[in-house]
């Protein structure tokens, strides 16, 4: 018996000597700015900044691999605190990216080709001939991108249509991945004014499918600023990185252009902490 006992006792003496060395030779040498990097992220790992997780963007910036500024859901003043812990030198923004879903065209407004009974999801939906919406540009509404949102940031209106609360959108992009549409788009968050509408039929067609599509009259063309708002093939496209004044949404003859209230920079520390409490 007391043969065994000392025979296991020095089989774990070995064991753990093998143990420790092991540790020793395969230790990972981590870079302590690693973990604080993290701790100043928002712990969401919604996989926004195309990795798995907050803990391996914090491991690609400590290592110069990513950019301080590469967590969209952070924002600028994540992006600072980190450019503090690598000692760089930040100089922000005020270009915060929210979702916009393109369509403001609810089942009062357009026209459906059938009725749809099968599964409730927007995938599932564009695969029965194209979806059951007559505009095959509009929001099908049955809430994949609300679904997909991790900060509950998409609200389905009674209507079949999805609208985003720039207040609570992080801008981790998943909803535009997951719409089948690809409708959804994301523009800066001060911006007010927006073209709700995807279809780019000429204007008699698409007025049929939906009484607020766009019906490239040019009206918004002419009022808003040189450059300010396009044409794309019969759809009218607003370039963000101009001002556009709120009476030019007055000028469209189809209420597709509406004004919604911009986000002030001053607003972004506090949307980056309601995220973090979120995640």
């Amino acid at each position: 018996m007391l043969t065994a006992v000392t025979a296991m006792a020095i089989l774990a003496l070995a064991l753990a000597f093998g143990i420790a060395m092991a540790a020793r030779i395969f230790a990972v040498v981590t870079d302590p700015r690693a973990e604080l990097i993290e701790g100043a992220l928002p712990g969401a790992n919604c996989g926004a900044c195309g990795l798995p997780g907050c803990s391996e963007l914090a491991r690609r910036i400590a290592e110069g691999k990513a950019p301080v500024g590469a967590c969209p859901v952070g924002g600028e003043p994540v992006a600072a605190e980190i450019a503090r812990i690598m000692g760089e030198a930040f100089e922000g923004g005020c270009e915060r990216q929210v979702a916009l879903v393109l369509c403001n065209g609810s089942d009062q407004v357009a026209a459906k080709r059938f009725f749809y009974n099968g599964v409730f999801d927007c995938a599932s939906a564009a695969l029965v001939a194209g979806g059951d919406k007559a505009c095959t540009y509009g929001c099908l509404g049955f809430g994949t991108c609300a679904a997909v949102c991790p900060f509950g940031a998409i609200d389905m209106l009674p209507g079949g249509l999805a609208v985003v609360d720039p207040s609570r959108c992080t801008g981790c992009t998943k909803c535009v991945s997951a719409c089948p549409r690809g409708i959804i788009r994301m523009v800066p968050a001060g911006r007010r004014v927006h073209i709700l509408c995807s279809n780019h039929e000429k204007g008699a067609a698409a007025k049929k499918k939906c009484a607020v599509a766009c019906i490239a009259c040019q009206k918004c063309v002419k009022a808003a600023p040189e450059g300010a708002i396009t044409m794309d093939n019969f759809l009218a496209v607003v370039d963000y990185s101009k001002d556009i004044p709120d009476p030019v949404a007055a000028e469209c003859p189809m209420s597709t252009i509406v004004v919604r209230p911009g986000e002030a920079c001053a607003g972004d520390a506090g949307r980056t902490a309601a995220a973090g409490g979120e995640g």
